[in-house]
C-alpha cells in the first residue's frame, strides 16, 4: 500500500494520473461513447412467463414488423354527428400519406354513438419509428378537426411513440440536475469556492465512463437496457463516488492538521481510508450483480450495469481523484484552510462528538426509543399495494393513455384489448377449452400464419381486477393440455409480472443479506457486529418503505407501488446502507487499539459523523432526482431510497448503531478483541514505516 500511496501522491505521477484520467475519459466518451439497445418484443416480460412464450409464439404471425394504432373519435357530452364521421372519413385516407402507416379497419362506432375506433397499422416496431409515425398522424388527424371532436392516437404504436417522447432529453436532465444538486451540496459542504469542482470532475468523468463500459458490457452479454438503466446508473455513480470522495477528503483534511507535507498527508489518507472504500464498493457490487438473478430481463441488465458503475466509481475515486488533489495546494480549502496543529475531529468538541457522549450515557435508553421510533415508521407497509395499471405508470399521463381510458368507457374491454391465446393446435379445440371458462364472453379469431393462430378473447370481468387475474388463470388451466397454446394479452401480463415479481423477491431479498453479512463477517472477524449492523439495516428499509407509502398515498397520489420498486429500493438501500456501517465501524476498530472498544465507537462517530450525514444527505438529495422522469416506478424508487437513507444517515448510524455498540461493550465485537494493544508504530510517511499493521486496517 505504501508504494502504492507514493505513485499516486508523488509529484510526477500525480500529474501524469490526473491527465490520462482526463485525457482516457475523453477518449472513451468522443470515440466509443454509450452503446444503444434495440428493444424486443420480450423485454417487458418475466423469463419463463407464459405471457412471453405467447409473445415469442406471435412472431411466427404475418406482419409482426409492425404496430398498430388505435385512434379514437369522440366528443366530450354529446354523441358523433354524420358531419364528425364524413371528415372522420376523410382523415383516415389522409393518414396513408404518413411513410409507412395503412388503414387496418374503418371507424367502428361504439354502441352509445359517442365515439368510434379505427386501427392503423404502422411499419417498423422501433420507438423512433413509431414517435416519427404517430407523430405525422397526430398532425394529419389535427388538420380541420371540427370544434369539439377530438382525435386521439394510443394501441402499441401511440404507446410506443409517447414513451419514447417523454424520455426525450430526460436522461440529459437529469444528468444536470444531478450535476447540480452535487455540486450545491458539495459547495455546501466544505464551503469553499474551489475544492467542490475536483470531486465533481472527477465523479463526472467516472459517470460517462461508466456508462460506456456498461452499455457495451450489456450488449455484449445480450442483456436488455433502456434510457431508465442509464439514468439510474448516473445517479448511482454519483450518489456513491461522491459519498467515496466525502470520507477520502475528510481524511486528507484531517491528516493536513498533523503534517506540513500535502503529499504525506494524501498518503496516510489514502491507505486509512482505500480498504474501507474497496470493502464497501465490493460489497455493494456483489449485492447489485445479485439482481441478475431477476426473472425481468431489464431488472437484470440494471443490476449487471449499476455494479460496474460502483466499481468505475470507487475506482476513480481512489486512483484519480488523490492524485488530482495533491496537483493543488492546500488553498483549494480557502477560505477553511487546515493547517497543521489543528485539532483533529476525532479531538475537537464538535457536534458529533457532543451525540456520542449523550448517547454513552444512556445507551440503552437511546436503543429503545430509536427502535420504538422504526417500528412506528414500518407500520404503514401493512397496508401496501403493488401493481400499477398502464395508466398509473406515467407521472404525466400522455395522449395515448388517455385515449385508452376514453376507449373503455365507450367500448367493453374485451373489444378493445382482448387476452390473446397464440396456438399451434387446432383453434377449434382450443376454442372450445376456452369458452368452459365462465369468465370468458367470447372467442374469436384473430391472425393466422406460419403454423399459428390467434384467438381473441373478451371477458366478462373489470380490467384490472382480481377477477381478471383468476380468468387468466382459468383460461390457462383449460388449455393446459394442449401444446404450444399460450395465454398473452394485458392482464396476462400484469398477473405474470406481479407473479415474478414475488419470486424474485422471495430469491433475491434472503440472498442479498446473506452476501452483506458473509461480507462483514470476513471484514470484521467478527460475528455479533456484523448480524446487528444487517439487522439495522433491514428495519430501515421497512421503516422507509412504511414512510414512503404514507407520502405516496396522503401526499403524492400514488395508490399503488410497481412490482418492482420493493425490490429495487431493498438492493440499493442494503447496499448503500452497507457503505456508512463499514465507514463508522472501520473508524472504531483503528481507533480502539490505541482507545478501547467504548471510547472508539465516541471517538469514530465524532470522526465519521459529519463526513456519513454529509454523504447521506447528498446521497438521498441525488437518489430523489429520479422524480424529473417520467416514470412513476423510478419517481418511487427514488423516494424510498431517499428516505430510507436520511433514516440511516440521521438516525440509524449515528444514535442506534452507537447506542447498541456502547451497551454491549466488547459483546458487540465478538468474538473478536478489539480493545488496547501495544501501539508498534514508529512512522507513518510517504517512505514507510516499521507498522506491524497499518492503522487503516479494519481486519
Amino acid at each position: 500500500m505504501h508504494a502504492i500511496a507514493r505513485i499516486l501522491t508523488s509529484r510526477l505521477w500525480s500529474a501524469v494520473i490526473a491527465v490520462i484520467a482526463v485525457i482516457g475519459s475523453g477518449l472513451v466518451i468522443g470515440l466509443i461513447g454509450t452503446a444503444s439497445h434495440a428493444a424486443l418484443p420480450t423485454d417487458q416480460y418475466p423469463n419463463g412467463s407464459d405471457s412471453r412464450a405467447a409473445v415469442q409464439l406471435a412472431q411466427a404471425l404475418p406482419d409482426t414488423n409492425s404496430l398498430a394504432a388505435v385512434v379514437v373519435f369522440s366528443r366530450a357530452n354529446a354523441p358523433l354527428t354524420a358531419q364528425d364521421l364524413t371528415w372522420v372519413k376523410g382523415r383516415l385516407a389522409a393518414v396513408t400519406s404518413v411513410s409507412g402507416v395503412t388503414v387496418a379497419s374503418p371507424a367502428i362506432p361504439s354502441q352509445d354513438g359517442t365515439a368510434a375506433v379505427a386501427t392503423l397499422t404502422v411499419a417498423g416496431t422501433s420507438a423512433v419509428v413509431a414517435r416519427d409515425a404517430v407523430t405525422g398522424i397526430r398532425t394529419v388527424l389535427d388538420t380541420s378537426r371540427p370544434s369539439g371532436l377530438s382525435a386521439q392516437v394510443t394501441g402499441p404504436a401511440g404507446i410506443t411513440a409517447d414513451l419514447a417522447k417523454v424520455f426525450d432529453g430526460a436522461n440529459f436532465k437529469l444528468l444536470g440536475t444531478t450535476a447540480l444538486v452535487v455540486a450545491l451540496l458539495l459547495i455546501v459542504t466544505y464551503r469553499s469556492p474551489v475544492l467542490w469542482l475536483i470531486p465533481l470532475t472527477v465523479v463526472g468523468l467516472a459517470d460517462q465512463v461508466a456508462g460506456s463500459a456498461a452499455t457495451h458490457l450489456l450488449n455484449a452479454f445480450g442483456m436488455s437496457f433502456d434510457q431508465s438503466t442509464t439514468g439510474i446508473l448516473s445517479v448511482l455513480v454519483f450518489g456513491a463516488g461522491t459519498d467515496y470522495a466525502l470520507l477520502l477528503i475528510s481524511r486528507y483534511r484531517d491528516e493536513l492538521r498533523r503534517t506540513d507535507d500535502r503529499r504525506q498527508a494524501m498518503a496516510r489518507a489514502w491507505r486509512r481510508t482505500v480498504e474501507t472504500v474497496t470493502s464497501s464498493a465490493l460489497t455493494v457490487f456483489v449485492g447489485l450483480l445479485s439482481i441478475v438473478l431477476s426473472l425481468f430481463p431489464s431488472t437484470r441488465g440494471l443490476g449487471l450495469a449499476c455494479a460496474v458503475g460502483v466499481v468505475v466509481a470507487a475506482t476513480f475515486v481512489m486512483v484519480v481523484l488523490p492524485a488530482a488533489l495533491v496537483c493543488f495546494g492546500r488553498w483549494v480549502f480557502w477560505p477553511r484552510i487546515p493547517r497543521s496543529g489543528d485539532a483533529g475531529m476525532t479531538e475537537a468538541r464538535s457536534l458529533w462528538r457532543r451525540v456520542g457522549d449523550t448517547v454513552a450515557k444512556r445507551p440503552a435508553v437511546f436503543a429503545a426509543a430509536t427502535f420504538v421510533v422504526l417500528v412506528l415508521c414500518a407500520l404503514p407497509v401493512v397496508g401496501l399495494k403493488t401493481g400499477l395499471t398502464q395508466s398509473q405508470q406515467f407521472i404525466k399521463t400522455p395522449e395515448a393513455i388517455v385515449a385508452a381510458d376514453r376507449i373503455a368507457q365507450s367500448f367493453s374491454a374485451g373489444s378493445v384489448d382482448p387476452t390473446r391465446v397464440y396456438t399451434t393446435a387446432d383453434a377449434t379445440k382450443v376454442t372450445t377449452a376456452i369458452k368452459t371458462v365462465a369468465a370468458v364472453d367470447t372467442v374469436r379469431p384473430g391472425a393466422t400464419g406460419g403454423g399459428v393462430t390467434e384467438l381473441l378473447v373478451s371477458l366478462k370481468t373489470t380490467p384490472s381486477s382480481a377477477a381478471s387475474q383468476q380468468a387468466i388463470r382459468d383460461i390457462r388451466a383449460a388449455v393446459a393440455g394442449i401444446p404450444e397454446t399460450h395465454v398473452g394479452g394485458t392482464e396476462a401480463q400484469a398477473l405474470d409480472t406481479n407473479d415474478a415479481a414475488a419470486r424474485d423477491q422471495a430469491v433475491i431479498l434472503p440472498l442479498i443479506l446473506g452476501l452483506v453479512l458473509i461480507a462483514l463477517v470476513l471484514l470484521l472477524r467478527s460475528l455479533v457486529a456484523p448480524l446487528i449492523l444487517v439487522g439495522t439495516v433491514l428495519v430501515t428499509y421497512v421503516s422507509s418503505l412504511g414512510l414512503s407509502w404514507l407520502l405516496f398515498t396522503k401526499v403524492i397520489g400514488f395508490h399503488a407501488m410497481d412490482a418492482s420498486t420493493p425490490l429495487l429500493a431493498f438492493v440499493f438501500l442494503v447496499a448503500l446502507g452497507v457503505d456508512y456501517n463499514i465507514f463508522l465501524v472501520g473508524r472504531a476498530v483503528e481507533e480502539a487499539r490505541d482507545h478501547g472498544a467504548r471510547e472508539a465507537m465516541i471517538r469514530s462517530l465524532a470522526a465519521t459523523g459529519g463526513v456519513i450525514t454529509s454523504a447521506g444527505i447528498l446521497l438521498a438529495a441525488v437518489f430523489a432526482v429520479l422524480g424529473v422522469l417520467p416514470l412513476v416506478a423510478l419517481a418511487q424508487i427514488g423516494v424510498i431510497i431517499c428516505v430510507g437513507v436520511l433514516l440511516d444517515t440521521l438516525v440509524v448510524r449515528t444514535v442506534l448503531v452507537p447506542a447498541l455498540a456502547l451497551l454491549l461493550g466488547d459483546a458487540f465485537w465478538w468474538p473478536r478483541h478489539v480493545g488496547h494493544t501495544p501501539s508498534t508504530r514508529v512512522g507513518d510517511d510517504v517512505e514507510g514505516s516499521t507498522a506491524g499493521s497499518e492503522s487503516s486496517q479494519i481486519a
